[in-house]
């Protein structure tokens, strides 16, 4: 393996407070009640969920459709030929505009549709370690660091098993179906789920509403990368390990083979999954020219990933394409100073990546 870059933890993380520690919920707790009281703890907190109000969604993309983005994305998949696998539910997908962190640009197509996604919940048991560890209740290490880097960077099947174990079966399930994340939520079709280990045993518990043991639907998986990239998936300090983490993939298939014909030196974070005719990809990309965005697409055929390496060109095509967004006038006095944490956090990625030393953004860490 390739010698790691570290991110640089050191701007401005003190200054950027995307919320207070009063105002986190007590994951720590979650997973702990004895079967006896809990039933099923899934049944029992998917009901919950569901009773469960919607308060300051850190990723509220659904309200954030963009007819041109949407218009643009609908002609790219018209263009590929892949419609009649849109109509039979065998792809599905998720374009989000981030240049302007506070005003994402959506499109989707299929946004729900709950698919299995192979590897591609590895980032669900990423986020589960530094989860817990943020609170005390886990130590990585560096060779419980380097687990996580295979699970994520080679997509080792045994470094997942092992870290799924370590971090907890329930305990990952806690935290996708957290009022705080809601990246599995009944009320938009599920989400991110990893209920089966990456090993051949039986499923721990495979998803309430589709029994899909790895799935996701693109539009969690799009707000998975849109709270990473604002800092706001566990703390800024922790949501840039996992960027790091992330930068450093080592698969050049699907969106990586696409980026890299158009792109040789591409800053990428992704993490993709590949079984038999599933393949599934997601990534944050920052474009030279200062754009970024999230793009998920996953898909069932066999020439999926020949789609997805098709896809991302597209995609990243669509973004470069769009005009310049003028804002007409100065945001509210009480939304200025998250917007300009959010602008900041980004830029300060951005700026780092541009930067000789220590990049934030790696380049060229597709293999």
């Amino acid at each position: 393996m390739k010698a790691r870059h570290r991110l640089s933890i050191a701007i401005a993380l003190s200054a950027l407070t995307f919320g207070s520690t009063a105002d986190a919920i007590d994951l720590a707790t979650l997973g702990s009640a004895p079967a006896a009281q809990a039933g099923d703890p899934v049944r029992d907190r998917l009901r919950l969920l569901e009773r469960t109000p919607y308060a300051d969604d850190p990723a509220p993309l659904w309200s954030h459709s963009d007819g041109e983005v949407q218009a643009r994305l609908d002609r790219a998949i018209e263009r590929l030929g892949l419609l009649p696998a849109l109509r039979q539910d065998k792809l599905a997908v998720a374009l989000v505009d981030i240049t302007e962190p506070m005003r994402p640009r959506v499109a989707t197509a299929n946004g729900d549709l709950m698919m299995y996604a192979a590897s591609l919940p590895k980032i669900a048991i990423l986020l589960g370690a530094y989860e817990k560890a943020s609170l005390g209740l886990l130590r990585i290490d560096p060779p419980f660091q380097q687990k996580i880097d295979l699970m994520i960077q080679r997509s080792s099947n045994r470094a997942a098993t092992d870290v799924m174990e370590t971090v907890g079966r329930e305990y990952i399930a806690s935290v996708l179906m957290s009022p705080r994340y809601r990246l599995y939520d009944p009320l938009h079709n599920g989400g991110l789920w990893v209920g089966k280990d990456y090993a051949s045993s039986t499923a721990w518990k495979r998803d309430p509403l589709h029994n899909v043991s790895h799935g996701a639907t693109a539009m969690q998986v799009a707000r998975f990368y849109y709270m990473l990239s604002r800092g706001k998936l566990v703390s800024p300090y922790y949501s840039r390990r996992m960027l790091e983490v992330l930068g450093h993939t080592e698969i050049d298939t699907k969106f990586a083979k696409g980026i890299l014909s158009i792109d040789p030196q591409p800053t990428i974070f992704r993490k993709s999954g590949s079984w038999g005719t599933f393949n599934s990809d997601s990534a944050i990309v920052h474009r030279d020219d200062g754009r970024s965005y999230i793009a998920v697409a996953l898909s069932d055929d066999r020439a999926g990933a020949d789609w997805l390496a098709s896809l991302i060109i597209e995609l990243d095509g669509i973004i470069a394409g769009l005009p310049v967004v003028q804002v007409a006038s100065a945001p509210a006095p009480e939304v200025a100073p998250e917007e300009e944490r959010s602008r900041a956090w980004w830029r300060s990625l951005g700026a780092a990546a541009r930067a000789p030393q220590e990049p934030a953004w790696p380049r060229r860490r597709t293999r």
